[in-house]
């Protein structure tokens, strides 16, 4: 008996370890110079036409179809969304709280009004808030990172 509870104890251990492995999407992060979400928030511009990896604990996860991680370095600080075509990855509602590296380029947006509101109401509508497009008088300026291979730590 206290054989078999031993072995049970190695099996349950091992199934433990496999539910705690990394996740990787696309070919994984390139885990070197690795950059603060918050550090790239800061001067972003820097950052346009290179590939970068940033690193940050996830936040949110698109509900429907996990096309979309936002990251944090600190709670309450800036946050950036890596943001694929759907399919491409699908990161699981189970990485929020994780974190996560994504290696990819830094996109800028540049939203005209109609298309800030536009922004604006669907982030609300996904987060089932209600939404004021009048509230919204100018455009805005969007990064996001457009992944080519993410690594998610448990």
């Amino acid at each position: 008996m206290k054989k078999f509870l031993s072995t049970l104890a190695l099996g349950l251990s091992l199934v433990a370890g496999a539910a705690i492995a990394d996740q990787q999407f696309g070919s994984g992060a390139v885990m070197k110079d690795l950059i603060a979400v918050e550090t790239v928030m800061a001067n972003p511009e820097q950052y346009m036409g290179k590939t970068i990896t940033v690193e940050g604990k996830v936040v949110d996860v698109c509900k429907k179809r996990g096309c979309w991680a936002e990251l944090v370095t600190n709670e309450g600080g800036s946050s950036l969304k890596i943001k694929v075509k759907d399919g491409d990855m699908v990161f699981p509602l189970s990485a929020r709280g994780k974190t996560a590296y994504a290696t990819g380029e830094l996109q800028k947006l540049n939203l005209d009004l109609a298309k800030t509101r536009a922004h604006l109401a669907h982030e609300a509508a996904e987060q089932k808030q209600s939404f004021d497009p009048a509230s919204v008088t100018e455009g805005m300026v969007v990064y996001r990172l457009k992944p080519s291979g993410v690594t998610i730590k448990d």
